[in-house]
């Protein structure tokens, strides 16, 4: 009985730990700016090229080329800011 009571919390505490995580899907909302939006709004911002754009985290994430440069960047996604932008390292 001891255990079982032991391996309940446990499952409850990893369930509790796992919560925020899962909260933030990879799947655009029903309220984002579609991709082609988004996409449109980068080559706006000086992109040249998009060459991935998936949900993640609860923002669009993506590669593109800018000025030559191959960069990583984060868009808001009800916006289409630019949140994040560096150069891919990869």
């Amino acid at each position: 009985m001891k255990s079982r009571n032991l391996a309940l919390i446990a499952l409850a505490a990893a369930l509790g730990i796992a919560g925020p995580a899962i909260a933030k899907s990879d799947k655009p909302g029903a309220d984002w700016m579609p991709a082609e939006q988004v996409k449109q709004k980068l080559m706006d911002a000086g992109y040249s090229s998009i060459t991935e754009l998936e949900a993640d985290d609860g923002h669009w994430e993506g590669e593109g080329m800018k000025n030559g440069v191959k960069m990583e960047f984060h868009v808001d996604p009800k916006t289409g800011a630019i949140t994040k932008e560096k150069p891919d390292k990869d």
